[in-house]
């Protein structure tokens, strides 16, 4: 995400207050974060931190990718939508 906003390292550091060094070990995964560091991060980047099911990590990445997209099997129809507003 970082790369994709074109953030420099010592400038998502600033923007968290973070020392550059730290940030680095973090974002190497070489050093725990709490969950408050890791929504600061995706924060600062215009971003959400969520958490994904492993079974359904596929199809999200598929989505993101804008190739999973599809129509929503559980939206109503027009057609009743229209027949329970008539009258």
């Amino acid at each position: 995400m970082r790369r994709f906003r074109k953030l420099k390292l010592s400038d998502l550091a600033r923007l968290l207050g973070m020392d550059v060094s730290n940030l680095s070990t973090v974002l190497r995964g070489k050093k725990d974060s709490r969950a408050s560091t890791l929504e600061a991060l995706a924060s600062a980047m215009n971003s959400e931190w969520l958490l994904v099911p492993r079974e359904r990590l596929a199809e999200v990445r598929q989505v993101l990718e804008g190739k999973g997209a599809g129509p929503d099997q559980e939206a109503r129809s027009a057609i009743d939508i229209f027949l329970d507003n008539s009258p």
